[in-house]
């Protein structure tokens, strides 16, 4: 379950960045919504698997409420899945 965390937290990074850097400009910027409509739902159910499974492996990583909600709130900031891949299991991209 630790392995599937870190493919979905590099996937959910992957596609948050998609969405705020490439397809929020395009929709505003360039009025072509396609990469937004396109990466949105799987963006959300990516978000959704990582908060999951954090939830799920934190007691096998002995996470306390502090590292948890880090791992948690990691998940809204740009890069923040990277960061949490690379201090907690020492793999970035």
């Amino acid at each position: 379950m630790i392995n599937i965390f870190k493919i979905i937290s590099l996937l959910e990074g992957g596609s948050y960045i998609l969405l705020l850097f490439v397809g929020v400009p395009l929709k505003y910027f360039g009025d072509n919504p396609i990469l937004v409509k396109s990466l949105g739902m799987p963006h959300g159910i990516l978000f959704l698997a990582y908060i999951v499974l954090a939830l799920l492996i934190r007691e096998k990583m002995n996470w306390d409420f502090k590292a948890t909600f880090l791992v948690l709130i990691a998940s809204i900031i740009p890069f923040g899945t990277f960061y949490i891949n690379k201090k907690y299991f020492g793999t970035a991209i």
